[in-house]
């Protein structure tokens, strides 16, 4: 089941996918633009991967990394479906990443990658903008490359882990303005999902609702006020984005 939580008149509301539409639980339907799109479930402690693809980490003259690189994002960056982020004026160079996001079921320590997906509650679609301009270190990037208001759009849709057949093997891709930017897979990750799993709980409690966003493969290039951004994962859906100014956002 695709899930997702909207907010209507003021309320949020649980909802999920029926025939193309929003159907609430108290049985009302909705189209997608009638609904204010909120992330599919609250982030609680959310991980993000830097270069766990081997071509971006190519595409970024580096080499493929031998442990996870994580850092941590706060709850301010994270916003729905068809929401606008906002472009700093004073930068040159901000770009999407596509993202698979695993959201976990239920508390985790010490889990073995063979049961790690017993720990996932579903999957998600993340857009994880960086802003290259504040890069220090590709390896370690600092708060302002990645922890920005608006930043991180997130959903549609939580989709069952058991509706995914293998999650380490959807294709991906980005579209700026229709034009398709970034095509990859994530089969291509250098840590898998288990992996992940494995190594966040081999010294930290996961907890339900945690997220990891496990990284963007190649294709990454910068987008500018007025774009319409799609970031997309088959079989768990479609994440639209608008970028403003910062004196659009100011008055929005």
């Amino acid at each position: 089941m695709k899930r997702a939580r909207v907010a209507i008149g003021g309320a949020i509301h649980n909802a999920y996918e029926y025939q193309g539409k929003v159907k609430l639980t108290d049985g009302r339907l909705f189209s997608e633009e009638e609904v204010e799109w909120l992330p599919p479930v609250k982030p609680q402690t959310v991980f993000a991967l830097g270069l766990n693809y081997a071509d971006h980490a190519k595409e970024l003259s580096f080499s493929a990394p031998k442990e996870p690189l994580v850092f941590l994002k706060g709850p301010n960056t994270f916003i729905g479906h068809n929401a606008s982020t906002k472009r700093p004026e004073d930068v040159t160079f901000m770009h999407y990443e596509c993202e698979l996001g695993v959201v976990i079921g239920k508390t985790a320590k010490n889990v073995k990658k063979e049961d790690a997906y017993d720990f996932v509650k579903g999957y998600t679609v993340s857009n994880d903008y960086a802003i290259r301009d504040y890069l220090e270190n590709y390896y370690r990037p600092n708060l302002r490359v990645k922890n920005r208001d608006t930043c991180t759009p997130i959903g549609p849709w939580l989709v069952d882990r058991d509706d995914i057949k293998d999650p380490m093997n959807l294709p991906l891709k980005t579209t700026v303005n229709g034009a398709v930017t970034q095509d990859g897979s994530t089969k291509d990750m250098i840590f898998t999902i288990p992996d992940l799993i494995e190594y966040l709980s081999s010294f930290m409690t996961l907890n339900e609702n945690d997220i990891i966003l496990t990284g963007t493969p190649k294709g990454t290039t910068g987008v500018n006020v007025g774009d319409e951004v799609i970031t997309e994962i088959e079989g768990i859906g479609s994440l639209k984005n608008h970028i403003i100014s910062d004196k659009e956002f100011q008055h929005s």
